[in-house]
């Protein structure tokens, strides 16, 4: 998720050094250059984030139609465009008017989209990719809800992460964010045959991204 626009104003400041994402941070590095050349051009032609988040998710709606209707090349390709666009609306929010109702929406969307595409393996191949898919939900459930009790909390005792500081709350990485995600979205639609194998070595990458942030958590807020 990248959700890039400034809203603690926080009295503390806290180094996550050593809980940073894996592949979000050079991902965003390499990324910020031509995703700012097209939110200034959005901008220009009067389009605001929340539209822009909107746009994002209703694209990526439709790749889960897609994939649930076995159309996973497209599919793929609309998860792509999808996450463009989730880049770009904090990249515009920074270029007009950052709002936290405008961060609430990012995040409550992009919380959809990332369950409907295991849900949409399941009803393309039900027999096949329910069960996988089930414990991959499951499994983004637990990265959820660690990530966004930490948060809570986070917010709560002014903490600042160091590493991220224009997200509009304390992001707490792991080893699954959001390019690992896309990554193995990706895969699952190009090899849609392995889904179990890949759904299952994500579920369990969660799982040990769920372990670390409950450990972090805990040692944090003693």
């Amino acid at each position: 998720m990248l959700l890039t626009w400034p809203t603690l104003r926080c009295a503390r400041i806290y180094s996550s050094a050593d809980n940073s994402p894996m592949l979000d941070r050079f991902a965003i590095a390499l990324l910020r250059p031509p995703i700012s050349t097209l939110a200034r051009g959005l901008v220009r032609v009067g389009m605001g984030a929340n539209t822009v988040t909107l746009v994002g998710f209703s694209i990526g709606m439709f790749a889960a139609f897609l994939i649930a209707n076995e159309a996973y090349i497209a599919g793929a390709a609309a998860i792509l465009v999808s996450r463009l666009f989730d880049g770009l609306d904090g990249a515009v929010a920074r270029l007009t008017t950052p709002t936290d109702a405008g961060g609430f929406l990012d995040i409550a969307l992009d919380f959809l989209f990332y369950a409907s595409i295991p849900l949409a393996f399941a009803l393309a191949d039900p027999l096949g990719h329910a069960l996988p898919a089930a414990v991959l939900l499951a499994a983004f459930i637990g990265t959820g809800s660690s990530f966004l009790a930490f948060a809570v909390l986070a917010a709560k005792r002014n903490l600042l992460n160091l590493d991220f500081p224009d997200k509009s709350f304390y992001f707490l990485g792991g080893l699954t964010e959001a390019t690992e995600t896309l990554l193995f979205f990706v895969a699952m639609c190009v090899w849609p045959e392995h889904f179990a194998v890949l759904a299952y070595a994500f579920a369990l990458m969660c799982t040990i991204t769920i372990a670390t942030r409950l450990w972090w958590g805990w040692r944090t807020f003693q």
